[in-house]
Order: C-alpha cells, then structure tokens, then sequence
C-alpha cells in the first residue's frame, strides 16, 4: 500500500506541478492581452486626436508633427496644444466623433487650459457609449501647469474599459480555472477514496498483527500447561493459567478501540485517562510477556526512577505501546538484552527501552512509524509484522501531546524513549 499511495502522491504532486504552470500561463498571457489592450487604446486615441487636429485649426503650423504637440503625462491624461481658442460647441462635436470613429467608446472628460490665467476656462464630459459613473463628472481635474494653452483630454475609466475589452479572454481563462480546480479536486478525491479503499483492505489482512502478541504469549503459556508434570508446580500452573485469563480480557477490551483506530482517519484517539504508577505498568507488561521472554532466553533489566512515578494517562493504551516496544526488542535480538528505565523531572515522564538487536539505518528511523512501513533488504522484508505496531505506538503518544524518539544504529541495537507530560 506504501508504494501505492506514493504513486497516487506523486500524480497529485505532478498534477498540482502542471495546473500551477497553466495557471502562472493564463496570468500571463492575460497580462500580455492588457498590454496589448492598453497599447491599442492609446493608439486609437492617437488617432483620434490627429483626426481632430486635421479636422480643426487648432494649431498655427498645420504642417508640424501632430506627435509634437500631443503629451500623454500619464495613461489616464493627455494633453493637446492649441494656438488658438476653438469653437467650443464644435470641438466637443468633433470629438466625440472622432474617438468613436477609432473605436474608443469608454467616457472622457475634456478641458480647455488658458496659459494666461493658468486654469481651466471650459470643460465637458464626453458620454460615450461605454461612460460608467456620473459621479466622476463632479471631480476637479488637475491642473497640468505649461506655458502653452492646451486640450486637457482625461479617461476616468480607462482601465475599466480595457479589462472590459478583455472580457472573452477573463471569461476563458476563469473557466480553464475552474475546469483545473475541478479536475484537481476530482484527483483529491479519487486518491482519498483510494486510500480509505485500501486501509480498509490491508486492515482486513492485517489486523491481526495487534493481536498476535496476546495471542502468542496465551498459545506459549497453553503448551506450558499441557506438560504432564505441571501440576507438580502449582505456581507455574497458577501464574499461568493467570496469564492466560489477563491476555483474553486485555484482547476483548482492546477489539473496540484497535477497529476504531483502523477504520478512521483521525489524527488522535479518545483517551480514558486515570493516575497510576507506570513503573508498576511496566512491570505488568513485562508479565504479559514472560512466556516470550522465557522462549527467547531474553534477559530485562530495569532502573526504575523512585520519586514519585505516578502517571496521569491512557492506561490500556500506554500499555499496549509499552507491550509493543518490549515485543520488538525481543524479537529483533539473537540473545535479548533489555535495559528498561524510567527518568522523571517537574513536568515530563520519560520511558527508555534499549535493546541489543539489528539496530535500525538512519535512512529508515523517520519512516518506522508511518503506517505499514517496513525495513526492506532487497526484495524481501528484515521486519517482522506488518507495520502498524510503530505506528499505534506513535498515534497513542501523540494523542498524550508527548513524543517519541528512537537512537540506533545498524547492529549496534536501538533505544525508544517515550516522553510524556506528567498531567
């Protein structure tokens, strides 16, 4: 399932890559569209104010390049020298005219600058078809100081009026958006439906791995019973026969709580939290395992902290990480020697649990606890299981907002240490 879902990732990432690149595409070309939108307004209006002036005797010297005596201070004004005072009533006729004969249909604002009194002496709004606010006809225009008289032409809507001449290519762009969102939540979606197909799936063939401990330790502790002289050792058949009965109860009260783990996607667990002394916790997992310790010829050691070891936590949970931990050093370990100690400060708990086995690369010590990762050498699988006990173990520290770290090194053994806060 690891290498399944890190090809769906890598789809979503790949795809996520393309639709980012079309994206940043459309913008640009959309930026290159108002250029040239902007660029065209500007010639039009150009053309327009030549028209205007071979229509009227604006200038003396009708020869000289119009180009001379047309200023555009900035994109929304220009500015047309004039030698003479027009026909105001023609001017705006012709105007008007002439813009809408160069396709420039967004409303205009035009004023006549006198050099000698320094202000404006007429001004008229130009109601194009496109016009948008009357408002802007109240607006003082700013005055342009020059030693020249002039035709202060201004374009209150002028970028409005090109984004509108842009609508078709706004229009296609906002829908491709729309069509690559789509498209990318359909992605999301099927790789969701995906995984929870398949968590579902590997739970069904993998689920008992959180049993096979109890079950293991319960299937030992039935063959020791079954000895013909066993009931010469009433302890021995007594403790257990004890074990068996603890491992039965612990599988029944923990069905519930695994399935729900496996079935849910949640990133915490719903904890029962109760005070109790974890070294006695440990201790009692150390039990629960005392059949495996004896099969392996294991050997524990313990360096519990003496000052106050009460612990205010999930009892079942932590219990089940601490069995799991135990398990894995047993089992990774030709000869099995386990130091297990607890450390305790004002705020946290700390759990040591050091091992003598194959030790873990540095590679993999980020990725034990992802769901169903196991080491591999080669083609074939140097774990045991299934890959879900580190990871529960992850999940219940996390829900306890504590951590978990791992020190190893490859045939050197590994240590786990748990930390908790102690409220």
């Amino acid at each position: 399932m690891v290498i399944r879902s890190k090809t769906l990732r890598l789809v979503i990432l790949i795809s996520t890559v393309l639709i980012t690149i079309i994206v940043a595409i459309q913008l640009v070309w959309l930026q290159k569209v108002y250029l040239y939108e902007e660029k065209q307004f500007n010639i039009n209006v150009s053309k327009s104010i030549r028209s205007l002036y071979t229509d009227m005797e604006l200038v003396n010297d009708a020869t000289d390049n119009v180009q001379k005596v047309i200023e555009n201070v900035n994109p929304d004004v220009y500015i047309l020298k004039i030698d003479c005072s027009p026909n105001l009533e023609q001017l705006w006729e012709n105007l008007k005219g002439e813009l809408t004969d160069f396709d420039v249909y967004t409303d205009c604002r035009a004023a006549i600058y006198d050099s000698a009194s320094k202000k404006y002496i007429a001004e008229q709004y130009i109601n194009l078809p496109d016009a948008y606010f009357a408002s802007d006809k109240e607006k003082e225009l700013p005055v342009y100081d020059r030693d020249f008289s002039y035709i202060a032409l201004y374009f209150p809507h002028r970028g409005q009026y090109i984004v509108k001449q842009m609508i078709f290519w706004i229009a296609s762009s906002g829908l491709l958006l729309l069509v690559l969102i789509g498209f990318g939540f359909s992605i999301f979606y099927l790789y969701r439906q995906k995984f929870f197909n398949e968590t579902q799936k590997d739970f069904v063939n993998n689920f008992t791995h959180e049993f096979k401990t109890p079950l293991a330790v319960i299937k030992i502790a039935a063959d020791v019973l079954q000895q013909k002289n066993i009931v010469e050792k009433p302890d021995k058949l007594s403790n257990y026969a004890g074990i068996i009965n603890e491992q039965t109860s612990h599988l029944q009260s923990q069905v519930q709580r695994l399935l729900e783990i496996a079935y849910t996607d949640r990133s915490s667990l719903p904890l029962e939290k109760e005070k109790f002394d974890i070294n006695l916790l440990i201790e009692e997992s150390i039990n629960d395992l005392q059949p495996l310790i004896e099969q392996k010829g294991a050997l524990l050691q313990t360096n519990f902290a003496t000052a106050d070891p009460m612990l205010y936590a999930d009892k079942p949970y932590l219990r089940l990480c601490l069995i799991n931990l135990i398990e894995n050093a047993i089992k990774y370990a030709e000869n099995p020697l386990i130091d297990i100690k607890t450390e305790v400060d004002s705020g946290h708990f700390y759990i040591t649990v050091k091992d003598n086995g194959i030790g873990i690369a540095t590679e993999h010590q980020k990725k034990i606890f992802d769901r169903f990762y196991r080491i591999k050498d080669g083609e074939l699988h140097t774990s045991k299981g299934f890959g879900l006990g580190l990871n529960f173990v992850k999940k219940v520290i996390d829900t306890h907002k504590g951590k978990i770290e791992v020190s190893s090194e490859p045939g050197r053994g590994s240590a786990f240490t748990i930390i908790l806060p102690r409220k």
